[in-house]
């Protein structure tokens, strides 16, 4: 028995049965704000850069923000109150069907709370789940114009005050003098998280975060470095008083806070992403199936539906991976880093497939697509942003490189992640210990759930392409050089990935009954997109005379059911006119 009830989000339908009354009723809350607001006022905002201040008057009214990124321990005696990772999708997936720069607002608030969270200041903790109650939002400050987010350098420079002076006997410890780059709610954050350097001391034992706020007179705000609704701000602070009670992380703990603080912000990218190619599917398909081109309707032509086929196996996919890793992240421990690797998957590969979903669909709507009155214009016009946020797809399939020896290879027993969409506090976010290991990390045998799902056929063709990918690392693995080539190990890394983004994506539709016919749709593109990187690899200069014999031997045509594709795209064809947004 499989599943074939519709599969993508829809407003107009929403009911989260599983989650608890009150994360139902916000949640249904925030799409009524949106649905209420209309289609046209979103469009118009969107297109003339109004900052969200409307939005952020409803998280405050609802106190939204302060229900789902407030930690248990400082709800302040209210029960619904917590870091729920499970529902944290669920709301970003909302922001990014309406608009990423309500998803913005959020994203860049709960990395403000990351080194937050993660101190022992309690004081200053106590002071951001008041503010969020207040309906206050958060800032990151990490990134400089001159370093990027290269956490190595700073130029934002602490000066210890003088003992004896009139700053010391105020309770002021450091001077901060320099300048911020690209911080989301900069300009209205009443705390901003600031990454920073001690100028007295050289090195890591240097390092400190502290809490400003954006309201202070010598905090001066620059610009909004983007022409969006979105305020990306740059601002400096001169001569910045840093008192003790503002003081987060000193040292090379500062360090592992902001890599762990990113480790849970980029997380949301991948639902934020899921949201902004639902709502364009809706739109794209609604048109395409009712337009008459030469006599025939736009979606009788064979090379449309096979562009809808795709671009929806690919939307299912991108679902089921994100809510499955989202398991693995709420099950985490200080004994189970597995998420470490799901993680940058979720940020790199998820809305990666999310451009490749728009480009689908852009080549069926073509004009259509930027038209100012459909949302699918803002989405074509900022989905390429998600996969270069939170450290670009390079940085995170880098990243995923150093789990792939101890994934492929080195297999550990770990009891069975159950689905985690209980009502509970992932309070483990807020204390995953030092940045590093992640070398040691292992997994639990992945060949099982592809062998368990091999009688779909095309789950058996790209098994078969999973097994050689770990042969080719041990017969014909990347030489020294090649190691230190990135370009080359790219591609290694992104045959890596879409091994490991079919075991999530099989493991959750043995969860959820996914339909078997979309399963094997699924399976068909990552057999193309496996086919495409090895031959890339074959293509590099530096591949050996066996890696690019590996490369040919890898091929699998994927295998094709035109009865089968004929009931997907049934499926396709049923979200005509499902959904469409309120006027």
């Amino acid at each position: 028995m499989t599943n074939t009830e519709a599969l993508l989000f829809n407003p107009a339908t929403y009911d989260p049965q599983h989650f608890d009354a009150e994360t139902r009723r916000l949640l249904k809350a925030t799409i009524e704000w949106f649905e209420s607001r209309g289609k046209r006022q979103l469009l118009a905002d969107d297109h003339n850069a109004v900052f969200t201040a409307d939005f952020l008057e409803f998280v405050a009214k609802e106190k939204l923000f302060a229900t789902f990124l407030t930690p248990a321990a400082y709800a302040d005696g209210d029960e619904n109150r917590r870091w729920d990772a499970a529902r944290n999708a669920a709301l970003s997936e909302i922001f990014g069907f309406y608009g990423l720069a309500y998803w913005y607002a959020e994203q860049v608030t709960i990395l403000g709370l990351g080194p937050i969270w993660q101190s022992d200041n309690e004081a200053a903790k106590r002071r951001a789940a008041a503010d969020l109650a207040d309906g206050q939002v958060m800032a990151f400050a990490l990134s400089e114009q001159s370093h990027g987010a290269d956490i190595y350098n700073t130029d934002m420079v602490l000066t210890p005050t003088e003992p004896g002076s009139a700053d010391a006997e105020a309770g002021i410890l450091f001077r901060a003098n320099g300048a911020k780059y690209y911080i989301g709610n900069g300009n209205v954050a009443s705390m901003v998280s600031v990454f920073s350097r001690r100028g007295d001391i050289e090195g890591a034992d240097g390092y400190i975060w502290f809490a400003a706020d954006s309201r202070h007179e010598n905090y001066h705000l620059i610009d909004n470095v983007v022409n969006e609704q979105m305020y990306v701000s740059t601002f400096r602070l001169e001569n910045y008083p840093v008192r003790a009670e503002g003081i987060l992380h000193a040292g090379p703990e500062a360090f592992s806070a902001a890599l762990n603080t990113v480790n849970v912000g980029k997380f949301n990218l991948c639902h934020g992403g899921i949201g902004m190619v639902e709502h364009s599917f809706y739109e794209a398909i609604t048109h395409a199936n009712n337009r008459v081109l030469y006599g025939k309707l736009v979606t009788d032509f064979p090379h449309v539906r096979g562009n809808f086929v795709d671009a929806y196996s690919r939307i299912v996919a991108m679902k089921l991976f994100s809510d499955r890793a989202v398991d693995y992240f709420r099950t985490a421990s200080l004994d189970d880093r597995r998420y470490l690797l799901f993680n940058p998957m979720t940020k790199s590969k998820v809305t990666s497939e999310g451009e490749v979903v728009m480009t689908l669909l852009l080549d069926v709507l073509a004009a259509k697509g930027f038209e100012k009155n459909t949302y699918f214009n803002e989405v074509q016009r900022l989905i390429n942003t998600l996969p270069r946020l939170e450290g670009t797809v390079h940085v995170n399939v880098g990243q995923i490189l150093k789990f792939l020896p101890n994934y492929l290879f080195n297999p550990k027993d770990y009891p069975e992640v159950g689905t985690r969409q209980d009502a509970a506090d992932d309070e483990f976010f807020w204390r995953q210990g030092p940045a590093r290991g992640a070398g040691r990390v292992q997994f639990a045998d992945w060949n099982p759930v592809y062998q368990k799902h091999s009688d779909v056929a095309n789950v058996a063709r790209f098994y078969e392409q999973a097994t050689a990918l770990r042969e080719l690392m041990a017969t014909a693995a990347p030489g020294e050089a090649q190691q230190q080539d990135l370009d080359f190990m790219l591609t290694i890394g992104h045959l890596f990935s879409l091994v490991v983004y079919g075991q999530l994506i099989l493991e959750q539709a043995a969860i959820t009954g996914l339909d078997r016919d979309v399963l094997d749709q699924i399976f068909d593109f990552q057999i193309r997109d496996f086919n495409a990187h090895a031959t890339t690899l074959y293509g590099k200069a530096s591949a050996t005379a066996a890696q690019r014999e590996w490369a040919v031997a890898a091929l699998r045509t994927p295998a094709v059911d035109r009865e089968r594709f004929d009931r997907v795209w049934a499926q396709v064809a049923s979200y005509d006119g499902a959904y469409e947004m309120r006027p």
